[in-house]
């Protein structure tokens, strides 16, 4: 199994990629496969979050470059600033992890919060896409998966106290 232990500032183009969700790339310890098939083992220092076109350095010298794999999102599009603001505002109220573009934001699929959007008068679009939500005011951490949600199930990424996040995952 290939061991991966530190992220790496080279520019070299990498060797190997490994293509995984947000709430995986949230894991300091994970146990996965690259995209070559090959057995990879993370063990990265507490509150590091991967972010696509990161880059890895293996245990034996190659470059892993990161990606951020499609995953099921939930949609909202409109050329309504204050709309979506709101919509924001609600679900970050909620601790939920949140990608911002111009005119849309995307989230982890929760039927929950596609009614609560919808509540608040916009349309939401389930899509198949990479994720990469916002890291945050304090430091550039983006955020780690939690065992509360909306409904109460732990479905979704959820945002916590950034500062908690340096001391541990």
């Amino acid at each position: 199994m290939l061991l991966i232990e530190a992220r790496t500032a080279s520019t070299t183009q990498p060797s190997e990629w490994l293509a995984l969700s947000f709430e995986l790339r949230c894991k300091n310890r994970l146990r996965t496969r690259l995209e070559s098939g090959e057995e990879a083992g993370l063990f990265l220092p507490r509150g590091t979050v991967l972010r696509g076109g990161d880059r890895l350095l293996a245990q034996d010298g190659r470059i892993v470059g990161v990606k951020a794999a499609p995953e099921a999102l939930l949609e909202v599009a409109s050329p309504d600033a204050l709309a979506l603001a709101r919509v924001a505002y609600h679900l970050g109220n909620r601790h939920v992890a949140v990608e911002l573009q111009p005119g849309m934001l995307r989230f982890a699929k929760d039927h929950v919060l596609q009614e609560m959007v919808q509540g608040l008068g916009l349309r939401v679009s389930e899509v198949h896409a990479p994720f990469e939500p916002e890291s945050g005011a304090y430091g550039g951490h983006a955020g780690h998966v939690h065992g509360h949600s909306a409904d109460g199930e732990g479905r979704g990424a959820r945002i916590h106290d950034m500062s908690a996040r340096a001391g541990g995952a």
